[in-house]
């Protein structure tokens, strides 16, 4: 049977057995297989590769891999000042539009909290999600790496982290969206944006306390969900101050 080499490098050590991390892999050739097809059968999302060296060339995704080849692949810097010898996919839109998949509601929560545009609900199921990314070039976030590997995703990351805050801030890293946050100008809701409103437009609307104690409003241009700087506002203005903060 004919062999290739092949190595993950970087993070793309966490989607491979441990027994294969940081080793070069001896994997048998017995059918023609694109590099793609061949990268997914380790359980590595295409989403998360960003250059393929076949031979010391860099490929894409539909190159047919050939007996002996030697091939290195390369995780996503999240840089968008690196500049490749072939670029794997489309340029994702800027800034950046994201969708989230059902099990990450939290994530999305604090995502527009800081002003990106996250799509979300908790019925989509993972045709819907890949359907979206693809019509609206969104990048798909997610912890279920079956649905990366989907050929018309173009754009998405697999969330490491288990907790809401280290996954936010994973992606803010990940994305390098720190000097893109905008906190307080979507709705936590349901992602529309926020605007001013007169508070007499709304008076009808609020409770004897808010009415009396607050005067400056802002409401959803989507859901008409209403928000003003109550007592909690301070909670969430430190919250966002964490998330600014890049980590190492």
């Amino acid at each position: 049977m004919a062999q290739i080499r092949l190595r993950f490098y970087q993070s793309l050590n966490d989607f491979i057995a441990p027994t294969l991390v940081d080793a070069e892999i001896v994997h048998g050739l017995d059918r023609k297989a694109s590099v793609k097809d061949v990268i997914e059968a380790f359980n590595v999302p295409h989403t998360e590769i960003e250059l393929i060296l076949v031979n010391g060339l860099a490929v894409d995704f539909h190159y047919i891999v050939q007996a002996n080849d030697v091939i290195q692949v390369y995780p996503a810097s999240g840089n968008p000042e690196v500049k490749l010898p072939l670029q794997l996919r489309p340029e994702s839109p800027y800034p950046r539009l994201f969708i989230v998949d059902a099990n990450l509601g939290k994530l999305t929560r604090y995502l527009r909290l800081l002003g990106f545009d996250c799509l979300y609900r908790n019925d989509y199921d993972d045709g819907t999600v890949a359907a979206i990314a693809s019509e609206q070039q969104r990048t798909v976030l997610t912890r279920d790496r079956s649905l990366l590997q989907r050929k018309i995703i173009m754009h998405g990351y697999f969330v490491r982290a288990d907790d809401p805050k280290l996954q936010t801030q994973e992606v803010l890293k990940r994305f390098d969206l720190y000097s893109l946050i905008n906190p307080l100008t979507r709705c936590s809701h349901c992602n529309g944006k926020l605007v001013e409103i007169e508070k007499q437009k709304i008076e009808h609307c609020l409770q004897p306390l808010t009415k009396l104690h607050y005067d400056r409003f802002l409401i959803c241009s989507a859901c008409e969900h209403v928000y003003w700087q109550g007592s909690h506002c301070a909670r969430v203005m430190r919250l966002v101050g964490e998330f600014c903060t890049k980590t190492s």
